[in-house]
């Protein structure tokens, strides 16, 4: 049986990492590319603030072919639609069948995902879908992966949360209401080793800086309310 040719939607983060571990287990289907959103502003991957170098890097690792999508620094819902319609274009016309995210349980997500797919005759893919996740991030660590967290939501976090390496005691010093993967968008992470990548990615860490923000008009926001502060750890490559 030939393999669904498959696009990743690629965050830098531990969930991604984790999903894309399952889906390249499954002969059902092949990874083929990864795609990213990307601030063009800035030059960093939209959200988590990593800078492009290291994302280069770490798709390089992975020995995946990657491609970006470079957005303005506070895109519109139009304006992000009409970029993620370009890019799923050229990757239809390029044989792709199917489209794989790193989502947990947001169903909101999942239906605006599935929809705007439905609409290119493409499917939608969520290969760590429904699985708890305390038990997804303690196989997370088991299967050797290695993340760093690089922007946390003051709501729940300070200064000296961001810039710390997740590891086995992590979900039992989490505040309460958080969810061990930071799938409400509490925080995100970088993905720098594991059974995935060919090598580990090397960095150091640079400056924390704090930043607030209205809620962004993408479908991938950190959190719900209408203004937010987010704690960024620099990671330098």
């Amino acid at each position: 049986m030939s393999k669904y040719k498959t696009y990743f939607n690629w965050s830098t983060g531990k969930d991604s990492a984790l999903a894309l571990y399952y889906l390249q287990q499954d002969n059902n289907y092949t990874v083929d590319e990864l795609i990213t959103t990307v601030n063009s502003h800035y030059n960093r991957v939209s959200m988590h603030g990593l800078r492009k170098e290291l994302l280069v890097a770490q798709t390089k690792a992975l020995g995946i072919t990657s491609s970006l999508i470079e957005l303005p620094e506070m895109p519109s819902m139009a304006v992000y639609e009409q970029k993620m319609l370009e890019t799923v274009t050229r990757l239809k016309k390029d044989g792709f069948t199917h489209s794989a995210f790193g989502d947990i349980f947001l169903e909101d997500l999942r239906i605006y995902r599935e929809e705007q797919l439905a609409k290119q005759d493409l499917k939608a893919v969520f290969p760590i879908w429904k699985k708890d996740t305390k038990a997804l991030l303690r196989e997370f660590l088991e299967l050797g992966f290695k993340t760093i967290i690089v922007c946390a939501n003051s709501k729940y976090f300070g200064k000296d949360f961001v810039g710390s390496i997740i590891d086995e005691n992590f979900i039992d010093n989490l505040p309460d209401g958080v969810d061990p993967c930071g799938e409400n968008g509490e925080f995100h992470t970088f993905c720098f080793d594991g059974p995935i990548f060919k090598l580990p990615i090397e960095f150091s860490i640079g400056e924390k800086v704090y930043r607030e923000y209205n809620h962004p008009n993408t479908d991938d926001s950190v959190c719900s309310d209408n203004a937010y502060g987010v704690w960024y750890c620099d990671l330098i490559p």
